[in-house]
């Protein structure tokens, strides 16, 4: 099954968790058009944390799309237990990206991939290019961790999720996120240092 994204994303309220809600409850039911609209929404998202793992756009697309062939094929068997329906999308991806890894055994390589597909906020004209670096920079530390404090810090400054979304996503408590967490950036910051 195939989702276009449509135009429509910005007018639906999706900081209202009613109507999410109600998006995800008519999902359920098998509305392909509420899918639609929650994959409209979560896509850029899953596919930042997707790409910014795997380094390739094309490899990125591919694992993006089956996490939400999946989530839709799955989303019959699907229970909200206090935890955003995005922790579940993340929880799907970090599964996929595993099994990619799995059967590839391939190396990371960022180069297939733009720092402006991972950035969100936009950069201002005069620090574009030193910002750019720096990111690359960034990447490639990243990229040296182990996979659990890549996640987290994805999650938590790529991805700006909270320390209970990111619990959720990685099936973990907030204290093991918290000192994941805290072990990571120092890990990413010796990395730097060097």
């Amino acid at each position: 099954m195939e989702f276009a994204p449509s135009n429509q994303t910005s007018q639906i309220p999706f900081s209202m968790l009613d109507g999410e809600e109600k998006l995800i409850h008519d999902a359920v039911k098998g509305d392909s058009s509420a899918f639609g609209l929650l994959y409209d929404h979560y896509q850029p998202m899953i596919y930042r944390f997707v790409a910014v793992k795997v380094g390739r756009r094309e490899e990125a697309e591919d694992i993006t799309h089956q996490v939400f062939l999946s989530a839709w094929q799955n989303i019959r068997r699907y229970e909200h237990r206090g935890h955003p329906f995005s922790s579940w999308l993340y929880r799907i991806a970090r599964n996929r990206i595993i099994d990619h890894y799995r059967s590839s055994h391939e190396n990371v390589s960022l180069e297939g991939l733009a720092v402006e597909e991972i950035v969100v906020a936009p950069q201002n004209a005069a620090s574009d290019i030193s910002a750019q670096l720096e990111m690359e920079r960034v990447l490639k530390a990243l990229h040296e961790l182990k996979p659990e404090y890549q996640d987290v810090i994805i999650l938590r400054f790529i991805e700006d999720l909270s320390i209970k979304e990111t619990a959720a996503a990685m099936k973990k408590t907030e204290g093991a996120v918290k000192l994941m967490q805290h072990r990571a950036m120092a890990e990413l910051r010796k990395i730097l240092e060097e």
